[in-house]
């Protein structure tokens, strides 16, 4: 009777702690030091044996280790302490089940969408969020897809009750999606003559975007207007480049198309994408133009190029100064993005010091999104964004996210997968 009573109180504990029941952390009530860890700043800078003392979810303090009283000390043992990780693009709490129409709610109909806010579909209670957070991904750039312009995004923490919540940097770019620039034969077509022209198509279609663009910079100008186009307003904050000018593409066409459009209006551009980025990163620099690569993990974008090309992109960018982060497919990666700490390790086998690839998904993403004066590295007066982990953050096989904090909360690191992980542990006996 007492081993039928035992298993029916762990298995009551297992059901108990389901995701379903879990909740977002209070926020900080008692300043917190933690010690004797190894510091990562994320600006390059390492501390050996440092501490970081935060209280009311802001950093008041980050340097060597010493003695200190009145505050709750975690001693780390010579853990790891890194800034939180950000996604920069991603569709995370756009789409749950991709094949399940009701469950993804990332694109509008339409082609000309600058006015729909992504943010307002931001899903908190998805099941993949908690994933990310268990590997040190603390912040994601949410990115709607679709038609020509797709809308705005925002930046969000992922420890929140509703998108209200969870907005960090509310509408802080309008995305557009460049058509594509080059002529691919389809081989379903029976006859040359019934191929589309598909740079044509493509050259139409930025016309129409120059024409928009225009349009929205005679009203922005306008002291008054007879009657408020959602659209125009929607745009405003690229000509006082308050909002970027994210454009998705890859191609050098592309990309030089995207930054002579940017010049012709003022635009603060990032490319989100830019497979070819190295070919062209002296136009880049010059242009200050920044870079969220994709899929690092990836055969190159032609057959021309190295085999190994887009492990090295990043090391080509970071040689000619220009400001770049990673991003898995903001597309179909959404239930990747937990990898991102990895693939940025594997830049840092292929010419970038292993601080620089930590800034790149640190420092430099939150630079690229505007909010490096909230977050980004572990400095006094930034809010208490932190990661630590038992091994390298960037390594596969050491990383071990043990503790992380979200503007100073403690999070619960437990997830759907961790919890059948527990759950067959108790089904088959596994200690």
């Amino acid at each position: 009777m007492k081993k039928i009573f035992l298993n029916s109180m762990v298995l009551f504990s297992l059901l108990a702690n389901a995701q379903e029941n879990m909740h977002p952390s209070p926020a900080q009530s008692n300043a917190i030091a933690l010690t004797n860890g190894v510091i990562h700043i994320g600006n390059g800078q390492v501390i050996e044996n440092g501490m970081v003392v935060f209280s009311n979810g802001k950093i008041v303090d980050v340097r060597p280790s010493a003695a200190i009283a009145d505050i709750k000390v975690i001693d780390l043992k010579g853990k790891h302490v890194y800034p939180g990780i950000i996604a920069p693009a991603t569709n995370l709490g756009l789409v749950e089940v991709s094949t399940v129409r009701a469950s993804s709610d990332y694109a509008e109909v339409g082609d000309m969408n600058p006015n729909i806010h992504a943010l307002f579909a931001y899903n908190t209670d998805s099941k993949v969020i908690n994933t990310l957070r268990s590997n040190g991904i603390l912040l994601a750039n949410i990115v709607p897809a679709g038609g020509t312009i797709s809308g705005t995004s925002s930046v969000v923490q992922l420890d929140a009750w509703n998108w209200e919540d969870a907005a960090y940097k509310t509408d802080n770019g309008v995305h557009f999606n460049m058509p594509l620039l080059v002529n691919r034969p389809n081989q379903f077509r029976r006859r040359s003559a019934e191929q589309v022209d598909r740079v044509k198509l493509g050259l139409d279609k930025i016309e129409e975007t120059r024409n928009f663009f225009r349009e929205a910079k005679a009203y922005n100008n306008e002291a008054s207007h007879t009657a408020v186009n959602l659209k125009f307003e929607a745009v405003k904050g690229l000509f006082s480049q308050s909002q970027s000018f994210y454009v998705h593409c890859d191609l050098v066409k592309e990309m030089m198309m995207a930054v002579d459009l940017a010049k012709e209006f003022g635009f603060k551009l990032v490319i989100v994408g830019g497979s070819d980025s190295w070919i062209i990163a002296d136009i880049l620099k010059e242009n200050n133009t920044a870079v969220i690569l994709s899929q690092p993990h990836s055969l190159p974008a032609t057959d021309d190029d190295d085999v190994d090309q887009p492990y090295k992109t990043g090391a080509a960018l970071q040689k000619a100064g220009v400001l770049f982060t990673i991003c898995q497919d903001e597309g179909s990666g959404y239930w990747q993005q937990r990898n991102l700490p990895f693939q940025a390790g594997t830049m840092a086998a292929y010419g970038l010091s292993k601080e620089q690839a930590l800034t790149a998904i640190t420092l430099s993403a939150a630079k690229i999104l505007g909010i490096d004066g909230l977050t980004g590295s572990l400095e006094k007066g930034k809010d208490a964004n932190i990661v630590i982990s038992e091994g390298d953050l960037l390594d596969m096989k050491s990383s071990k996210v043990t503790q992380a904090f979200i503007q100073g909360r403690d999070i619960n690191l437990d997830n759907k997968q961790t919890q059948l992980f527990e759950k067959y542990k108790y089904k088959y006996s596994i200690k």
